[in-house]
């Protein structure tokens, strides 16, 4: 069961992404965040500008003045049709990054042209994640030097950035399980400016790490999840190093959370025993508004005869001790 809904996700996913990709676009003005139908949605509080800028799968930007009402969708990411993604590629999970100046569009690229393996029977798709680059928060934002960050035979998804203790950039993603069945999160290094990666990942933690996700084998025996999805790092108050991720318990969608024990990413990483947001939530990500509150995004996950709604919510924190806390909903 937990097998077939995991591919079912998958399916929906890339059908939500291509469909993005290639309808026309029609934006408006004034949408509530509850209205707006978006998976992994990432926000961007921008202090130059004053305004909000909100993407996630499917490629397409929002902007807001106050959380509450958002213009949009725009489409922002300019792809190379000559390069390993195609002429359309679905894109999954962007998020805008503000770094020396310059704004970073980290999203994960799939062309479903290319097909990399063929595992237990499953036909994986080349898939990575990429960054693009913009000298402006709504872009648009283009490709850089590089033409891959990361291997060509293996599907990686929902890249995010991090500068650790030795200044030097990182990205952060997902190994995904349905080649390793046992997803990862792992580290690689970039190139100063970002244009591209140095060396080769590094795991920070296997799926199989969490107390808390549960799925059946095919005889029907308990054991842990195999998806890793979503992470995004974080410091607390007092400078613990900390990384939000996803996962399933069986059916149910759900957050965790783990802290690296050398305060560097790593780790060792340290699985919190109880996940950190409501069952049905997740792939989250944290920021401040440009009052300074620290709130999480998540997207809800329902499943509405066979078809999953995903809709933005957000969450207060607390992170003011060695843990993050959720206070509760936060409606803007």
């Amino acid at each position: 069961m937990k097998k077939t809904l995991t591919l079912f996700y998958f399916l929906t996913i890339f059908h939500f992404a291509s469909f993005a990709q290639e309808r026309p676009i029609i934006s408006k003005k004034n949408i509530p965040l509850d209205s707006i139908h978006l998976s992994d949605p990432f926000i961007l509080a921008d202090h130059k500008t004053a305004m909000y800028y909100m993407t996630g799968t499917g490629g397409m930007l929002w902007k807001s003045k106050d959380l509450k009402l958002w213009d949009g969708p725009f489409q922002v990411a300019q792809t190379d049709p000559q390069s390993w993604m195609g002429p359309r590629p679905m894109i999954w999970a962007a998020e805008l990054h503000e770094y020396k100046g310059k704004y970073y569009y980290f999203a994960t690229f799939t062309n479903r042209d290319v097909k990399i393996d063929t595992v237990k029977g499953n036909v994986i798709e080349r898939r990575a994640s990429h960054i693009l680059v913009s000298d402006k928060p709504d872009g648009p934002y283009v490709p850089m030097k590089d033409a891959t960050y990361l291997p060509a035979n293996k599907p990686t998804l929902d890249g995010t950035f991090w500068i650790d203790k030795n200044g030097k950039p990182y990205m952060v993603y997902c190994y995904e399980w349905l080649q390793n069945w046992n997803g990862t999160i792992e580290k690689i290094e970039l190139k100063p400016d970002l244009s591209g990666s140095v060396g080769t990942g590094k795991v920070l933690f296997r799926a199989s790490d969490s107390p808390w996700s549960r799925e059946k084998d095919e005889n029907g025996n308990d054991r842990p999840n195999k998806v890793t999805d979503g992470p995004y790092l974080f410091l607390t108050q007092t400078g613990r190093l900390g990384m939000i991720w996803t996962s399933w318990i069986y059916s149910v969608y759900t957050q965790g959370v783990a802290y690296s024990t050398s305060g560097t990413l790593d780790g060792p990483w340290v699985q919190e025993k109880d996940p950190i947001t409501p069952p049905n939530f997740g792939h989250g990500m944290i920021f401040k508004t440009l009052q300074g509150k620290l709130l999480m995004a998540v997207h809800s996950h329902q499943d509405i005869n066979g078809h999953y709604r995903r809709i933005p919510h957000l969450f207060e924190l607390d992170d003011s001790g060695d843990k993050l806390v959720v206070r509760g909903p936060y409606i803007p």
